[in-house]
């Protein structure tokens, strides 16, 4: 945890809620994603830990799968966390909206600010965290963390017959696309507005906010704050960590 994370000032606290009810099925058989061990430790305490090595947060809200939240519950239980930082399990839904929903249920009063963090993101840095969140108390309704793109993208139509290529169809301007992460951060009653009244699925919770046709921003991601979704992202994931252990000695 760094000593020089975002304090939280009179009047605004932080919470955070964190949809881990996901089977993560592209990893392989065996536990849920955010189960699965990252240098010894399952991921979902990286997750848990780095966001509450803010200072801004006061309070984490895990989602657990319908059926596991003892087994999570346990989990936060046997693995060292922040005294200063309040842990709460609910049971999730069948959908990541519907999990984010049943966090956002739990939440008491008095948190005006809320992240919502993906559970596969473990390495993210408290400097992201601390700029969402900063954003948010300087009058953003929703802030997502980004990074610009290295490749070119290009849109693509429906293939003509299966297992035909697929056509090319437009190449959007690569300048302005940006590959979004978490802990994305909301003003609490716009956050619940919108998983009161889109009923759409999306992709994240920031889409939700814009089919409110209300304004989203950007602040700069972290090429460590990426998703372990695939075998070598695990990889990755390990390489992360020992490196940051080597150099920072926890």
């Amino acid at each position: 945890m760094s000593d020089d994370s975002l304090p939280s000032p009179a009047g605004t606290r932080t919470a955070a809620v964190i949809p881990a009810a996901g089977r993560g099925v592209r990893l392989g058989p065996g536990a849920p994603k955010a189960l699965r061990a990252l240098g010894g430790t399952p991921m979902l305490i990286h997750a848990v830990r780095a966001l509450a090595a803010s200072r801004a947060v006061s309070l984490v809200v895990v989602v657990a799968p319908p059926d596991g939240a003892a087994e999570v519950r346990s989990l936060l239980d046997a693995h060292a966390l922040p005294e200063r930082t309040d842990f709460l399990v609910v049971p999730g839904g069948e959908t990541r909206q519907e999990s984010v929903r049943l966090g956002l249920d739990a939440l008491p009063e008095g948190h005006d600010i809320v992240l919502v963090h993906d559970a596969a993101r473990p390495l993210v840095p408290v400097d992201t965290v601390d700029a969402v969140i900063e954003a948010v108390r300087d009058g953003a309704l929703a802030v997502v963390p980004a990074l610009p793109l290295a490749d070119t993208v290009k849109e693509v139509g429906a293939a003509p017959a299966p297992g035909a290529p697929e056509p090319v169809v437009a190449t959007p301007e690569r300048a302005r696309l940006r590959a979004v992460q978490t802990p994305q951060g909301f003003d609490r009653q716009t956050l619940v507005r919108a998983h009161r009244t889109v009923t759409d699925e999306v992709t994240d919770d920031a889409g939700m906010v814009e089919k409110l046709g209300l304004g989203v921003v950007v602040v700069p991601g972290h090429e460590e704050a990426f998703k372990v979704t695939r075998p070598l992202d695990l990889v990755l994931a390990e390489a992360v960590l020992t490196r940051r252990r080597l150099n920072d000695g926890f």
